[in-house]
Protein backbone atom coordinates (compact mmCIF):
# COMPACT_ATOMS: atom_id res chain seq x y z
CA UNK A 1 0.00 0.00 0.00
CA UNK A 2 1.13 3.56 -0.44
CA UNK A 3 -0.62 6.39 0.56
CA UNK A 4 -0.34 9.63 -0.80
CA UNK A 5 -1.56 13.58 -0.42
CA UNK A 6 -4.13 13.98 -2.81
CA UNK A 7 -5.69 12.37 -5.80
CA UNK A 8 -3.30 14.21 -8.21
CA UNK A 9 -0.58 12.49 -6.92
CA UNK A 10 -1.82 9.37 -6.53
CA UNK A 11 -2.87 9.76 -10.37
CA UNK A 12 0.43 10.22 -11.20
CA UNK A 13 1.58 7.22 -9.61
CA UNK A 14 -0.86 4.76 -11.10
CA UNK A 15 -0.03 6.31 -14.45
CA UNK A 16 3.49 5.13 -14.12
CA UNK A 17 2.83 1.70 -13.22
CA UNK A 18 -0.05 1.67 -15.77
CA UNK A 19 3.33 2.14 -18.58
CA UNK A 20 5.40 -0.43 -16.87
CA UNK A 21 3.08 -2.96 -16.70
CA UNK A 22 1.84 -2.44 -20.48
CA UNK A 23 5.56 -2.15 -21.35
CA UNK A 24 6.57 -5.46 -19.54
CA UNK A 25 3.47 -7.67 -20.44
CA UNK A 26 4.75 -6.50 -24.41
CA UNK A 27 8.14 -6.82 -24.07
CA UNK A 28 6.51 -10.58 -22.56
CA UNK A 29 3.64 -11.51 -24.38
CA UNK A 30 2.87 -9.47 -27.41
CA UNK A 31 0.21 -7.60 -25.70
CA UNK A 32 -1.33 -5.99 -22.90
CA UNK A 33 -4.71 -6.93 -21.24
CA UNK A 34 -6.24 -4.52 -19.21
CA UNK A 35 -9.52 -4.02 -17.30
CA UNK A 36 -10.50 -0.44 -16.73
CA UNK A 37 -12.49 0.60 -13.96
CA UNK A 38 -15.36 3.22 -13.77
CA UNK A 39 -16.55 6.20 -11.30
CA UNK A 40 -14.66 9.56 -11.04
CA UNK A 41 -11.27 8.34 -9.07
CA UNK A 42 -10.14 7.13 -12.01
CA UNK A 43 -10.76 9.92 -14.28
CA UNK A 44 -7.58 11.96 -13.83
CA UNK A 45 -5.85 9.10 -14.60
CA UNK A 46 -6.88 8.34 -17.74
CA UNK A 47 -6.18 11.45 -18.85
CA UNK A 48 -2.61 11.13 -17.97
CA UNK A 49 -2.44 7.98 -19.94
CA UNK A 50 -3.32 9.86 -22.90
CA UNK A 51 0.33 11.43 -22.55
CA UNK A 52 2.32 8.94 -21.86
CA UNK A 53 4.20 6.68 -24.13
CA UNK A 54 2.16 3.66 -24.48
CA UNK A 55 2.12 0.55 -27.68
CA UNK A 56 -1.63 1.08 -28.00
CA UNK A 57 -1.54 -0.84 -30.98
CA UNK A 58 -0.48 -3.70 -28.63
CA UNK A 59 -3.02 -3.12 -25.83
CA UNK A 60 -6.66 -4.47 -25.13
CA UNK A 61 -9.24 -2.86 -23.12
CA UNK A 62 -11.71 -4.35 -21.08
CA UNK A 63 -13.87 -3.45 -18.17
CA UNK A 64 -14.38 -4.77 -14.62
CA UNK A 65 -18.24 -3.73 -14.42
CA UNK A 66 -20.70 -1.70 -16.74
CA UNK A 67 -24.09 -0.28 -16.22
CA UNK A 68 -26.54 -1.12 -18.61
CA UNK A 69 -27.29 1.49 -19.81
CA UNK A 70 -26.76 3.66 -23.01
CA UNK A 71 -23.21 4.26 -23.69
CA UNK A 72 -23.90 8.29 -23.53
CA UNK A 73 -24.98 7.68 -20.25
CA UNK A 74 -23.10 9.74 -18.05
CA UNK A 75 -22.89 6.44 -15.61
CA UNK A 76 -21.36 4.25 -18.81
CA UNK A 77 -18.14 2.93 -17.55
CA UNK A 78 -16.76 2.19 -21.91
CA UNK A 79 -18.50 5.56 -22.58
CA UNK A 80 -16.37 7.56 -19.87
CA UNK A 81 -13.38 5.96 -20.75
CA UNK A 82 -13.95 6.56 -24.61
CA UNK A 83 -14.23 10.40 -23.50
CA UNK A 84 -11.31 10.67 -21.24
CA UNK A 85 -8.79 8.20 -22.94
CA UNK A 86 -9.70 6.08 -25.74
CA UNK A 87 -10.50 9.14 -28.48
CA UNK A 88 -7.39 10.71 -26.98
CA UNK A 89 -5.16 7.32 -28.08
CA UNK A 90 -4.15 5.37 -31.18
CA UNK A 91 -5.60 2.11 -30.27
CA UNK A 92 -7.43 0.37 -32.80
CA UNK A 93 -10.58 -0.21 -32.55
CA UNK A 94 -10.96 -3.91 -32.65
CA UNK A 95 -8.73 -3.76 -29.21
CA UNK A 96 -11.60 -2.07 -27.19
CA UNK A 97 -13.91 -4.99 -25.84
CA UNK A 98 -16.90 -3.86 -23.85
CA UNK A 99 -19.84 -4.51 -22.49
CA UNK A 100 -23.08 -4.31 -24.66
CA UNK A 101 -24.91 -2.47 -22.26
CA UNK A 102 -27.69 -1.86 -24.78
CA UNK A 103 -28.36 -5.89 -23.53
CA UNK A 104 -30.45 -6.90 -20.41
CA UNK A 105 -27.89 -7.81 -18.11
CA UNK A 106 -28.06 -11.79 -18.33
CA UNK A 107 -27.45 -11.44 -22.23
CA UNK A 108 -24.86 -8.76 -21.61
CA UNK A 109 -23.16 -11.36 -19.33
CA UNK A 110 -23.22 -14.14 -21.51
CA UNK A 111 -22.20 -12.36 -24.29
CA UNK A 112 -19.15 -10.94 -22.30
CA UNK A 113 -18.31 -14.10 -21.06
CA UNK A 114 -17.83 -16.06 -24.83
CA UNK A 115 -15.67 -12.21 -25.36
CA UNK A 116 -13.29 -13.14 -22.40
CA UNK A 117 -13.47 -16.74 -23.68
CA UNK A 118 -11.71 -15.56 -26.86
CA UNK A 119 -8.09 -14.29 -24.98
CA UNK A 120 -8.46 -16.92 -22.37
CA UNK A 121 -5.67 -18.47 -20.83
CA UNK A 122 -6.35 -22.50 -20.46
CA UNK A 123 -7.33 -24.63 -18.72
CA UNK A 124 -9.16 -20.67 -17.62
CA UNK A 125 -12.19 -19.95 -19.38
CA UNK A 126 -10.82 -16.35 -19.41
CA UNK A 127 -7.98 -14.38 -19.56
CA UNK A 128 -5.27 -13.37 -17.26
CA UNK A 129 -5.33 -10.00 -17.15
CA UNK A 130 -2.14 -7.48 -16.96
CA UNK A 131 -3.41 -5.49 -15.01
CA UNK A 132 -6.81 -4.41 -12.88
CA UNK A 133 -7.77 -1.16 -12.51
CA UNK A 134 -10.33 -1.15 -9.14
CA UNK A 135 -12.19 1.18 -7.25
CA UNK A 136 -14.12 0.55 -3.55
CA UNK A 137 -17.47 2.05 -2.94
CA UNK A 138 -18.39 3.51 0.81
CA UNK A 139 -19.91 0.38 1.42
CA UNK A 140 -16.73 -1.91 0.53
CA UNK A 141 -18.41 -3.16 -2.97
CA UNK A 142 -15.41 -4.01 -5.34
CA UNK A 143 -16.79 -4.00 -9.53
CA UNK A 144 -20.46 -4.62 -8.97
CA UNK A 145 -20.01 -7.34 -6.34
CA UNK A 146 -22.08 -5.79 -3.52
CA UNK A 147 -22.53 -6.53 0.30
CA UNK A 148 -24.48 -9.49 0.57
CA UNK A 149 -24.02 -11.09 -2.72
CA UNK A 150 -22.66 -14.38 -2.96
CA UNK A 151 -18.66 -14.37 -2.40
CA UNK A 152 -18.25 -17.81 -4.26
CA UNK A 153 -19.23 -18.05 -7.82
CA UNK A 154 -17.93 -20.06 -10.57
CA UNK A 155 -18.73 -18.13 -13.66
CA UNK A 156 -16.55 -15.26 -15.32
CA UNK A 157 -19.57 -12.83 -15.65
CA UNK A 158 -22.55 -12.03 -13.71
CA UNK A 159 -25.56 -10.01 -14.00
CA UNK A 160 -26.38 -8.05 -10.89
CA UNK A 161 -29.49 -6.29 -9.70
CA UNK A 162 -29.33 -4.70 -6.87
CA UNK A 163 -30.67 -1.15 -5.26
CA UNK A 164 -27.40 0.78 -4.77
CA UNK A 165 -27.56 4.21 -2.94
CA UNK A 166 -31.45 4.29 -3.30
CA UNK A 167 -30.77 3.67 -7.17
CA UNK A 168 -31.60 0.64 -8.88
CA UNK A 169 -28.40 -1.01 -10.37
CA UNK A 170 -29.12 -3.03 -13.35
CA UNK A 171 -25.46 -4.03 -14.25
CA UNK A 172 -22.73 -7.10 -15.31
CA UNK A 173 -19.45 -7.78 -13.37
CA UNK A 174 -16.35 -9.66 -13.22
CA UNK A 175 -16.32 -12.01 -11.02
CA UNK A 176 -13.55 -13.07 -8.12
CA UNK A 177 -12.12 -16.39 -10.17
CA UNK A 178 -11.60 -13.61 -13.10
CA UNK A 179 -10.23 -10.89 -10.98
CA UNK A 180 -8.16 -13.55 -9.09
CA UNK A 181 -6.36 -14.73 -12.30
CA UNK A 182 -4.74 -11.17 -12.98
CA UNK A 183 -0.86 -10.69 -12.48
CA UNK A 184 -1.46 -7.37 -10.49
CA UNK A 185 -4.75 -5.44 -9.40
CA UNK A 186 -4.23 -1.73 -8.43
CA UNK A 187 -6.74 -0.26 -5.92
CA UNK A 188 -7.30 3.50 -6.64
CA UNK A 189 -9.26 4.66 -3.27
CA UNK A 190 -9.63 8.42 -2.65
CA UNK A 191 -11.74 10.17 -0.03
CA UNK A 192 -12.09 10.73 3.75
CA UNK A 193 -15.93 9.20 3.07
CA UNK A 194 -14.10 5.54 2.49
CA UNK A 195 -11.46 5.61 5.19
CA UNK A 196 -13.64 3.27 7.69
CA UNK A 197 -14.20 0.81 5.26
CA UNK A 198 -11.00 0.87 3.85
CA UNK A 199 -9.76 0.51 7.43
CA UNK A 200 -12.01 -2.96 7.89
CA UNK A 201 -10.84 -4.00 4.50
CA UNK A 202 -7.76 -4.16 5.53
CA UNK A 203 -7.62 -4.19 8.90
CA UNK A 204 -10.22 -6.09 10.16
CA UNK A 205 -11.50 -9.44 10.18
CA UNK A 206 -11.83 -11.23 6.79
CA UNK A 207 -15.99 -10.80 6.08
CA UNK A 208 -16.09 -11.25 2.65
CA UNK A 209 -19.70 -11.13 2.56
CA UNK A 210 -19.89 -8.15 4.23
CA UNK A 211 -16.78 -6.52 2.36
CA UNK A 212 -16.26 -7.77 -1.32
CA UNK A 213 -13.34 -5.89 -1.55
CA UNK A 214 -11.89 -9.05 0.90
CA UNK A 215 -12.52 -11.15 -1.94
CA UNK A 216 -9.80 -9.86 -4.09
CA UNK A 217 -6.41 -12.04 -3.16
CA UNK A 218 -4.97 -13.11 -6.53
CA UNK A 219 -3.40 -16.70 -5.91
CA UNK A 220 -0.52 -15.54 -8.42
CA UNK A 221 -0.38 -12.30 -8.78
CA UNK A 222 -0.09 -8.91 -7.06
CA UNK A 223 -2.01 -6.48 -4.93
CA UNK A 224 -1.50 -2.64 -4.78
CA UNK A 225 -3.15 -0.27 -2.97
CA UNK A 226 -2.72 3.36 -4.11
CA UNK A 227 -5.13 5.77 -1.20
CA UNK A 228 -5.23 9.14 -0.86
CA UNK A 229 -4.81 11.14 2.61
CA UNK A 230 -8.53 11.31 3.24
CA UNK A 231 -8.91 7.59 2.78
CA UNK A 232 -5.84 6.38 5.17
CA UNK A 233 -7.07 8.57 7.69
CA UNK A 234 -8.17 5.64 9.98
CA UNK A 235 -5.23 3.00 9.17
Amino acid sequence: MRIFRDLPALSAYAADLFVESAAQAIADRGRFLVALSGGTTPIALYGLLTRRPIDWTHVHVFWGDERCVPVEDPGNNYGQARGTLLNQVPIPSRNIHRVKSELDPPEAARDYAHVLKRFAAPPLAWPRFDLVLLGMGEDGHVASLFPGSPPEVAEPVIAVAANYQQRPANRVTLTPPVLNAARQVLFLVSGQSKSGTLASVLKGDYQPLELPAQRIQPADGKVTWLVDAGAAGKL
